[in-house]
């Protein structure tokens, strides 16, 4: 698993992005599991993430209310299938507003610069 990390800060939050390769729903479940044996992504406010497989798209915005959504399309636009993408936010004590979605845009974007 790829894993990026202090990628954004903004008003105290933190971002990280990470993915891997992902063929279903419950592979990517297993991924978070292994992403959050870190003590730091298991301490995180937000995991949200987003896949496409062959049975269709699966998202979970994991508290951060329509983030999985903004995930899943910038998949979609890329044509990136079978590939778990999660963005993690360390709430920093301000609420962001609308920024928090563009800076998931950002993470997403950062992840596959890397790909």
């Amino acid at each position: 698993m790829l894993v990026l990390e202090n990628i954004i800060s903004d008003r105290g939050s933190k971002y990280a992005v990470s993915g891997a390769p992902c063929p279903d729903e419950e592979t990517a479940r297993a991924l978070i599991r292994t992403l959050c044996q870190r003590k730091k992504f298991a301490k995180a406010t937000h995991n949200t993430w987003a896949l496409i497989t062959s049975a269709g798209p699966v998202k979970n915005d994991d508290g951060e209310a329509g983030a999985g959504m903004v995930i899943l399309r910038m998949l979609e636009r890329e044509g990136l299938h079978n590939h778990l993408i999660v963005v993690t936010r360390w709430f920093g004590g301000k609420h962001l507003g609308g920024d928090r979605f563009r800076h998931v845009q950002e993470a997403v974007r950062i992840y596959l610069a890397h790909l």
